[in-house]
């Protein structure tokens, strides 16, 4: 196999793997307030009709849901994922589509709110400190 080739798949199968952790989120995230509720779920299915790896998404969302995961446990999980794959476009579209879940029933609960927040500001914070980090190291190496 080509090493273009195998470098593309492992690309594509990383990202696969980031959208399976964006339905785990997306479980997390309705399971916030206790409950998953019809219009969210409804909500998720209408979002994920036209996605490209949306049977990934929602098969990541209804395997936690089946296993009632904990939210705390699955947060902990995707936030560390995140954090490994590093920056990444697609954590716009994350939030954007928590927003939208969580406003299907009944507007946003302050749960879902702290959790949407959380996920930005966790990234952001961890980004930073690897920023840091390489900042540190670059100024060890040039002295």
């Amino acid at each position: 196999m080509k090493f273009g080739i195998y470098l593309k798949r492992y690309a594509m199968k990383k990202e696969e793997k980031l959208y399976e952790v964006f339905g785990e989120l997306l479980y997390a995230l309705a399971k916030a307030d206790g409950v998953i509720k019809k219009e969210e779920k409804e909500a998720l299915m209408q979002l994920l009709k036209n996605h490209a790896l949306g049977s990934e998404i929602l098969w990541s969302f209804e395997f936690e849901e089946s296993h009632n995961s904990s939210v705390e446990e699955i947060y902990n999980k995707v936030i560390n994922f995140c954090h490994v794959y590093g920056p990444a476009p697609q954590y716009d579209e994350f939030i954007t589509a928590m927003k939208i879940v969580a406003d299907a029933s009944y507007g946003m609960t302050a749960k879902e709110h702290k959790l949407i927040n959380s996920f930005s500001e966790d990234l952001m914070e961890r980004f930073q400190r690897d920023i840091d980090k390489l900042k540190q190291f670059e100024k060890k190496e040039y002295r």
